[in-house]
């Protein structure tokens, strides 16, 4: 049995931990020091990439000295600030680890929690999210994020309690199988389970209050992340068959600007009443434009699914059982025939 192109080999490095980093210059010594005593204690194999996006204060400094007392830190400082999606997506590209976890750089998340994440893992989970269960921000955070989180299950059918927590843990070919952008590391478990990673779990973990600098996130993110929602589910639906949903509200749409046109039509010309001056003719009219428009745009979104489906794979392989070589299973079969051939005109 042998691995596919997409099976990671074995790596010397059990974890990769990933850490978005955005002017938490205070909290990176603390963080780092806890993330060494925890991969330490529980005999692990660990690296760690600080991913600086963009800071104006003095996180890049502290993150080259504190790779310069060890090299397991390791860092890549963005030109300006992207978002933690492209920052989670930058980290996972360089991770090396069998198992990737990621979490904020504000010590609100515990690196304590890393081997029993990375335990569950061993469990055979593909996707272990943390649940911050008792958690410590105020209410103007966490009864939106309960409702934003509510609202996501709904959506995905992930029956997961804090989508957005920052603290998760990864097998390594899941972060290289998907693609974090815009503001999607929300949506991380539902694009993995898009992909054929269904055993996803969550663990419930300590969550700290913060004790530096200030949340760098508003009330506008939960905007953003509905609108990003919308898009995910989406995608995970009609990404390959856009025909089947703009289709379907095309042809709704066409067929009801129909009925409504044939029933106007039929009462001019039976019952002689006037149409010029009826709103109603007016929907039918829009309903039919609105339907050929819209049946359209799901045909030319097809058109350019079929080709990009024709450039790329649109499959992953986990495993292969090879075929024997054809030419040397011809060559038993024909020392067999003859070995036969040779014992009847013995007899």
């Amino acid at each position: 049995m042998s691995q596919s192109k997409i099976q990671n080999p074995k790596s010397k490095i059990d974890v990769s931990v990933v850490v978005p980093v955005f002017e938490e210059e205070e909290s990176l010594p603390e963080l780092a020091r806890q993330i060494r005593a925890s991969c330490e204690a529980a005999s692990l194999d660990f690296e760690v990439w600080f991913i600086d996006d963009g800071s104006r204060d003095g996180s890049w400094a502290v993150i080259e000295q504190i790779h310069s007392d060890d090299a397991r830190f390791a860092g890549l400082r963005f030109r300006r600030n992207y978002g933690k999606s492209a920052a989670l997506a930058a980290g996972f590209e360089r991770a090396e680890g069998r198992y990737v976890i990621t979490m904020d750089a504000d010590l609100q998340d515990d690196p304590a929690e890393i081997p029993a994440l990375t335990a569950m893992l061993d469990d055979g989970f593909d996707l272990v999210s943390g649940w911050k269960q008792k958690r410590q921000d105020p209410l103007g955070k966490t009864i939106p994020s309960r409702f934003f989180n509510f609202v996501t299950r709904m959506v995905s059918g992930i029956k997961l309690h804090d989508f957005n927590c920052g603290l998760k843990a990864y097998r390594r070919e899941v972060v290289k199988n998907i693609r974090v952008y815009g503001e999607m590391h929300r949506y991380i478990p539902l694009l993995a389970k898009w992909e054929g990673y269904q055993r996803i779990g969550e663990k419930a973990v300590h969550h700290r209050a913060r004790q530096f600098g200030r949340t760098k996130f508003g009330l506008e993110r939960y905007i953003r992340g509905f609108l990003d929602l919308i898009t995910v589910a989406f995608l995970t639906r009609f990404a390959a068959r856009p025909m089947h949903f703009f289709g379907m509200l095309g042809t709704l749409a066409f067929l009801g600007g129909f009925v409504i046109s044939l029933w106007i039509t039929l009462d001019k010309v039976i019952f002689g009443n006037p149409v010029g001056d009826r709103p109603l003719l007016l929907l039918g009219v829009l309903l039919i434009v609105v339907g050929v428009q819209t049946f359209c745009t799901g045909f030319l979104a097809d058109m350019i699914i079929r080709r990009r489906m024709e450039e790329t794979t649109p499959y992953q392989i986990t495993q292969t059982v090879e075929p024997a070589v054809r030419g040397e299973v011809f060559e038993r079969e024909g020392e067999r025939g003859k070995g036969r051939t040779g014992d009847s005109n013995g007899q």
